[in-house]
Formats: structure tokens, sequence, C-alpha cells
């Protein structure tokens, strides 16, 4: 149910793009066909896409195709945003008698307005910014402090490759973290679209070394690959328990609930580590549970939406969106905003970041 509406919402707004431009240029006859016939191929586009690549020799027509279909997503996101509020202003100048620009210059600023911000979004994507946090307790021992390097949504795949990837690594490489932790959703394709990413990943080694956790498109892009791509670039899985990284410093992970088949005891495996130490947890939905005894969770998944204004749409789901959060009982939670990006290869007023998390005693 919730697909069929998620297709008719996105239907919709291709529908609302196509009836802008049938007005703007008074289409008919076969121009009016085609503009149709657009919307509805690009409604079921990314349904195409999804089978397109699993197509093991598909790799160039599927990646054309996934710039294709994506670009347009994402240019037909700001487009419907920005149309809706030159209607309203249109529907108040009317009462108003307020200046009006005629139909077609309208819809060919907003079309110039879209693209505008659709490169801006695309600049945005391709540049992570470092996060810098600081986490003070008395758990942790007088001296330098541990510094974690958090990657979160990467989405390595049909869009985002080696080029996306050395940038990533280019930055680690820049801070020199103790530890670098992925919290889900760090590839999101079929084996042939991942080739020789493993390897790159797999070369860089910080002193504590790696750890990560499932998030839901491991799922999606198939779990033993994606569990075996994480072990191939030289991550310690943590799915459901704990490793010991130093001697007051323990992390813990655990699946996305859309991959482990039934619910994690998460409280239960976090009562098993001895009090006294630090405990991270990895989780990659941002969701407390104010059972589990922990002192920071970090956690991805939300993307603060990816695209102005879908930040205030997901925050409706997930309220604890994007950054530093002060919980019950003296914990807290960090979550990312993502380094990568799902679906449309742009990012509007939510640039992807690299988190340098920096545990201190006070």
């Amino acid at each position: 149910m919730r697909f069929v509406l998620i297709l008719l919402l996105y239907g919709g707004i291709q529908i609302y793009f196509a009836a802008k431009a049938i007005r703007a240029f008074d289409l008919v006859g076969w121009s009016w066909a085609l503009a149709l016939v657009w919307a509805g191929l690009m409604t079921i586009g990314p349904l195409l896409q999804w089978r397109l690549e699993r197509c093991r020799g598909c790799h160039v027509l599927a990646v054309s195709s996934a710039w294709l279909v994506f670009g347009w997503m994402g240019f037909s996101f700001l487009f419907i945003w920005l149309g809706l509020a030159t209607d309203i202003y249109g529907w108040v100048a009317r009462l108003a008698f307020l200046p009006l620009l005629g139909v077609r210059p309208a819809f060919v600023i907003l079309v110039l307005l879209t693209s505008v911000l659709w490169m801006v979004g695309f600049y945005s994507a391709r540049n992570p910014r470092v996060e810098r946090v600081t986490i003070y307790s008395d758990k942790l021992p007088a001296g330098p402090g541990l510094r974690i390097a958090q990657i979160s949504d990467v989405h390595l795949g049909i869009l985002i490759g080696k080029q996306r990837l050395d940038r990533i690594l280019d930055l680690l490489n820049e801070l020199q973290p103790d530890i670098l932790v992925s919290t889900g959703d760090l590839v999101d394709a079929e084996a042939h679209h991942v080739d020789g990413l493993s390897s790159r990943l797999a070369a860089y080694q910080p002193g504590y070394g790696k750890f990560a956790i499932t998030g839901n498109h491991e799922r999606f892009a198939g779990l033993e690959h994606a569990l075996d791509f994480h072990v191939r670039s030289g991550f310690t899985l943590l799915r459901g328990d704990a490793a010991e990284v130093t001697g007051a410093v323990t992390l813990a992970g655990v699946d996305d609930p859309a991959v482990r088949a039934s619910k994690a005891d998460e409280a239960g495996m976090l009562a098993a580590i001895p009090a006294g130490r630090f405990v991270v947890l990895l989780k990659h939905q941002p969701v407390i549970d104010p059972q589990s005894r922990f002192d920071l969770q970090l956690s991805g998944h939300t993307h603060n939406g990816q695209i102005f204004p879908f930040n205030l749409l997901v925050k409706t789901v997930y309220p604890l969106i994007s950054g530093r959060y002060d919980l019950p009982g003296g914990r807290q939670l960090y979550v990312s905003r993502g380094t990568g990006t799902w679906g449309p290869p742009i990012r509007i007023l939510s640039p992807p970041e690299i988190t340098l998390i920096e545990l201190k005693r006070p």
C-alpha cells in the first residue's frame, strides 16, 4: 500500500510538470501526447532502473539511465516546490492586484531557477563537510583522547563510485582518526557495479581498525554480497555484538531492522558489557531504546531529508533527524546527515558529512 501511494505521489509530480509545460506552450496533438508519455516514463523510470541494474552486461547502459532517471527525479522534486510557491504567489497576486508574468515566461524562469538550484545541489553533494564533535566523559582516561571518524549512507554503487570514494578517503587521510565507523548503507548496488571499490577501502587502515553495521540498503543490494563487500573492505561487522577497541572504550553494533530476521536483544547485549566502560553504539536508524545502556549512539539513515524541504517530512518520522542530542540518563546521540546520496545526485541545504568525534576526559 505504501509503495502504491509513493508511486501515485511521484506520478502526480510528473503530471504537474507536464501540465505546466502543456499550458505554457499550448501543446496539442503529438506534442501534448509526448509530454504525457514523458511523465509516464519518468514515473515508472525508477522501477525500470531497478531491473536494469541487475543486468550484469549492462553496466554502461545502467549508469547512463541512472543519471537520467535520478537526475530528473531531483529536478522534478525541486520543480514542484518552486512551482507550488509560484502558484501560491499567483493566487495572492490576483486577489491583491499584484504584477504577474505571462504563463510562458513564468514557466521558462521556473525551469531556469530549478536548473540552477539542481547544479548547486549537485556541487554540494560531491563535497562532504567535516563536522567535529567532542564528547567528554569521566569514564575516559586522561590524555589526547580517541578520535572516531563516522561515515554513513555512502550508497556506493551506480552513481557513487571511485571518484566519490577517493574524495572521502582523501578527507579521512587528512583527519587521521584512530577508528573509522560506517553506520549503515555503505553499499547500494549489485557486485558488478562496485568492482574495485573494496580494495580502495581495504587500503585505508586507521590504528584501531574499521567497524561497520548494516543499513536497510545492504538488504536491498543483496545481503550476502553486501556483507562480503564489507569484509573485503577490511571492516569488522558488528551484528548484535561488541568489540573492545581500547582499555576504556567498547564499540557495539546492531543490524538494521530490515536486515535482522527477528527483533534483536539490543539492551541485553549492551547490559553484558562490563560497567564503567564508555560504550559507543552503532545503530543505523536514530531510534532510541530506553532500556539500552550506552554512552553515545551514532546513527544515520535520515540524510536530513537530503533535499529541502523533505527534512520537514522526514522529521515527522525521525524527530532526532540530524546533529547532536542529549538523551535521558546522560546518554548522547549523534545523527549524521550522510556522506553520499540516495536517488537524486543532489543535496539542498543538507550537505554531506564526515563526522570526527573526539572522546576525551573533562
